[in-house]
Order: structure tokens, then C-alpha cells, then sequence
């Protein structure tokens, strides 16, 4: 996050970790643990529930400011957490179920970010996470629809042994 002058202003989602979240090792290759399947989308969400922080902090501490602080802090960091979750599915039914539960918590965080901007709680710039929360739910939605479908082709075609 960048200061500029009294005013707090976010430098947006994603900005630490930019070309799709995967870092340099050094020796121009990606880091064998950047390469799992789904890093680069737990690194957004990581960067995501950063800023919902920031965004957090800088709220009013009345009684209002309180409510949307901790509703925000919650569905804006758990999107990440169930991803995590998910990528450590025992099955693909539980991998659905918490990829799901990850991407309508962001769905939610969009709803206490704008209405943080639309009751101006913060001088900080809200819409960027707004953008970014969209992008992360319309991603994990179609991930579970994805998973969904896979599952529903596997359970309908015979096993070949």
C-alpha cells in the first residue's frame, strides 16, 4: 500500500506478485512449488486478504465502522483459507464443496466493499479490490463448476481395468 500525503490509497490486488503470481528464482526458472496447480490463484487471494487488512485497518472504530470491519475481515480473508483448504481435497466432492465455500465468501466481501465505498468508511481506493474480488469469485466458480462436470463425466463413463 502506497501513501500519498494524509490520504491512504491501495496500490490494487495483485500488485506484489505481478505475471500471474510467480516469482523469479533467481535463475530464470519458477520455483518447483510456484508450479502447483492453483498457486497462482491462492498468491491473488493471499494479496486479496492483504488488502481487505489494510482496508480493515483504516476503518472507523464506531460502532458501524466495527460491524463492516468484522464482517469484511472475515469473508475477505476466508476466500483464501478454503482455497488452501481446497487444494487439499480428500476427494473431488470435497474439493467442490470448498472451492465453493471459497468463492462465495469473496462473492461476499464484495458486498462489504462496496458498501464501504458507497458510505465512504475509508479514503482508501475500494474499487480495485472490488475488481479483483469479482475476477477471484467468477475464477472459483468456474472451478467448481469445472470440477463439477468432471466428476459428473467420470461417474457416467465405465471404468476401463
Amino acid at each position: 500500500m502506497k501513501k500519498t500525503g494524509n490520504e491512504k490509497q491501495a496500490t490494487g490486488p495483485g500488485t506484489l506478485l505481478a505475471g500471474g503470481g510467480q516469482r523469479a528464482a533467481g535463475n530464470g526458472q519458477v520455483p518447483s512449488a510456484e508450479l502447483r496447480l492453483g498457486s497462482n490463484i491462492a498468491a491473488r487471494l493471499v494479496e486479496f486478504a492483504a488488502g481487505i487488512t489494510a482496508i480493515v485497518k483504516a476503518l472507523p472504530k464506531d460502532i458501524a465502522g466495527r460491524h463492516v470491519a468484522s464482517q469484511l475481515f472475515r469473508s475477505g480473508t476466508s476466500g483464501g483459507a478454503n482455497y488452501e483448504e481446497a487444494r487439499a481435497a480428500e476427494s473431488p466432492a470435497d474439493f467442490i464443496h470448498k472451492v465453493s465455500i471459497a468463492a462465495k465468501e469473496t462473492r461476499e466481501s464484495i458486498f462489504w466493499l462496496r458498501l464501504v465505498e458507497r458510505s465512504a468508511m475509508t479514503t482508501m481506493a475500494v474499487a480495485p479490490f472490488v475488481s479483483e474480488a469479482r475476477e477471484l469469485a467468477a475464477i472459483l466458480f468456474a472451478s467448481a463448476r469445472t470440477a463439477r462436470e468432471r466428476a459428473a463425466r467420470e461417474q457416467a463413463e465405465p471404468r476401463k481395468t
